[in-house]
């Protein structure tokens, strides 16, 4: 008797299963989250209820990771116990050090802190330990060590020696002295920390995706973090805050700024920094950011940079309408506070690192392994020709 379950008709062919694909998975709502909140109608982005605006004037970058990972803003008292925890965990191991140390020179930041996060992970002994405590001690150690190697990598590309983390410091105050060895004007940090407030946290994007997908495998936070920052460094991703700069380094002249951008149009020439998948009449975070990105302007003196953000911004609202995101502003405010360009989306890494973890930690608490389908389109089911009968 022929074993039914094992046979497979040679002579079939399966028709294949029409499908209502959605490219990029466009429109598709995949599952519920209490972490943050875009809505498209009122372009509007809240985190864990909280106006994402309201956050980056009113609160500490600090303030708004405790309430990623707890969900509620914290007291005064939680806070202290907070940043104590977090200050506690910003060294690094010399091996960690001299992983980054020995990096190729010439490497992207991004691959740098991709193998630093990934180092971590093998430094940390409960690797499979991914109960909701462990998993907050680790989403806290790695907000804490993150910017650490971002610097580290910084100075040594620089030629320069590693300076130590501090622990009297907040963590943008604490970033910017690792990186230039000095802390720049209160303004200047209060800027640094509104953009991190504002890259913190934005729904189901592909970083997050991809970091939740890695956690529905049971695998662990280091490897979702890990995924996580190899997803924000495409250019259509994180990415684009660095063209906007290579973009306006190529302008220049704010002069010429109106005319580049025509010819740009003209020859549909993909101009970074604009446009959103889910927004449809502005990013809610972009005037908080122009705001200070204009603040580092006037304390800077680099006008120029504004003057052609204006120029790009008006030809693309009156020829396209179609609106800057994000990335537009805080392309220029970084490279005004100091940065050289290829760390800008590093900084964000450092930021969103709160998000992944907060959705990290929320997708191992009710877990389903992420598994979609596709629709097959390509030849139907056919026999294995042997090699001297195929023509």
């Amino acid at each position: 008797m022929t074993d039914m379950k094992n046979y497979i008709n040679p002579d079939y062919v399966a028709e294949p299963e029409k499908v209502n694909t959605k490219k990029g998975l466009e429109g598709s709502v995949i599952d519920t989250s209490s972490v943050s909140k875009v809505n498209a109608e009122t372009n509007s982005l809240i985190y864990r209820g909280y106006p994402v605006q309201d956050l980056a004037e009113n609160c500490k970058f600090e303030e708004v990771a405790y309430l990623m990972y707890k969900g509620e803003l914290p007291t005064a008292a939680q806070l202290a116990e907070f940043e104590k925890l977090e200050r506690s965990y910003r060294d690094i191991t010399k091996d960690a050090l001299a992983v980054i140390k020995h990096l190729p020179k010439k490497c992207h930041p991004m691959d740098s802190i991709r193998t630093g996060v990934s180092f971590l992970g093998c430094e940390d002994e409960r690797i499979w330990d991914a109960s909701p405590a462990t998993n907050y001690d680790k989403a806290v150690r790695l907000l804490a060590k993150i910017p650490t190697m971002i610097a580290a990598d910084y100075r040594f590309k620089k030629g320069l020696d590693f300076i130590a983390p501090r622990t009297d410091l907040s963590i943008s105050e604490n970033f910017f002295n690792m990186c230039f060895g000095k802390i720049p004007s209160a303004d200047v940090v209060k800027a640094f920390d509104v953009s991190l407030v504002l890259y913190a946290e934005h729904s189901f994007n592909a970083s997050t995706f991809t970091s939740r997908v890695v956690t529905s495998t049971e695998s662990d936070i280091y490897s979702a973090t890990t995924a996580g920052i190899g997803a924000l460094k495409g250019p259509l991703h994180g990415g684009a805050n660095e063209q906007v700069m290579h973009m306006m380094n190529e302008i220049a002249d704010p002069a010429k700024a109106e005319q580049w951008m025509l010819d740009a149009l003209a020859a549909k020439r993909k101009v970074m920094g604009f446009g959103h998948r889910v927004y449809k009449s502005g990013d809610s975070r972009v005037p908080t950011m122009k705001k200070y990105a204009q603040k580092m302007a006037d304390v800077t003196g680099q006008q120029k940079w504004m003057q052609i953000y204006e120029s790009l911004e008006k030809v693309m609202l009156e020829k396209k309408r179609i609106y800057p995101n994000l990335d537009f502003p805080a392309g220029p405010a970084y490279h005004m506070m100091g940065f050289e360009i290829d760390f800008f989306t590093p900084i964000f890494v450092m930021a969103r690192t709160t998000g992944w973890s907060a959705h990290i930690m929320e997708q191992a608490a009710n877990n389903r392994i992420i598994r979609p389908l596709s629709e097959y389109i390509g030849a139907p089911q056919r026999k294995v020709m042997p090699l001297s009968e195929r023509r």
